[in-house]
């Protein structure tokens, strides 16, 4: 069994975290969330001698998209995100990047479904469609080492806004009770934003459950 390592870099005017989860025997490397910089990110996967073999958006606002077509291009690999989040990647509105005077509009490669496995890194990920925060959320779960990543669905001590274009806060809620809340308690959970966590943590302390 592989036990992944995870790195990672807070990046741009909102410190979005953009993780780099690495097999250490291949050094093989999954970007998540691309966010700006894609120098930087570059300059790490290179210094570190990583081999990018793909990229897992978790969901589609600007601040965890912004670098990713600079990345896709410069690697040659995939972009994996949910399905229901391509009108959000679509959308300078619905990835909030004409409210900042940057609009982009971007594409995966590979779109998913809830449940959906993905072999890579030596381990298989599942795909949790975790929908509230935007309609598309996903939250990538890889159950051998024990690591879920949530982008911006839930928090230390809290959940992401709901306030956005395809928001809900009632189903965000429900979404990360019913497919995050459920991982084992001593789950690691990497957010879009602050610092780790793990799900026995959230399930104690987190006043929104």
């Amino acid at each position: 069994m592989v036990k992944l390592i995870v790195v990672t870099s807070e990046l741009g005017g909102f410190q979005t975290n953009c993780y780099m989860v690495v097999n250490p025997e291949t050094r093989e490397a999954v970007v998540i969330d691309p966010a700006y910089d894609p120098q930087y990110i570059l300059d790490t996967l290179k210094q570190e001698n990583f081999n990018c073999v793909a990229i897992f958006l978790t969901h589609g606002h600007m601040d965890h998209i912004g670098a990713l077509e600079d990345v896709r291009k410069a690697t040659g690999v995939k972009c994996y995100a949910s399905e229901e989040e391509k009108p959000v990647l679509n959308s300078v509105k619905g990835n909030l990047s004409a409210m900042f005077g940057k609009p982009i509009t971007v594409d995966a490669d590979i779109y998913l479904k809830d449940g959906d496995e993905v072999k890579i890194l030596g381990t298989t990920v599942k795909c949790l469609s975790v929908p509230g925060h935007t309609a598309g959320g996903m939250c990538y779960y890889f159950p051998e080492s024990n690591i879920v990543f949530t982008g911006d669905t839930l928090f230390k001590g809290s959940v992401g806004r709901s306030d956005f274009p395809t928001g809900n806060a009632q189903a965000l809620i429900d979404n990360v009770s019913e497919k995050i809340l459920v991982l084992p308690e001593d789950t690691v959970v990497y957010p879009g934003h602050g610092e780790s966590t793990k799900i026995g943590r959230e399930k104690k302390y987190n006043p929104f459950f």
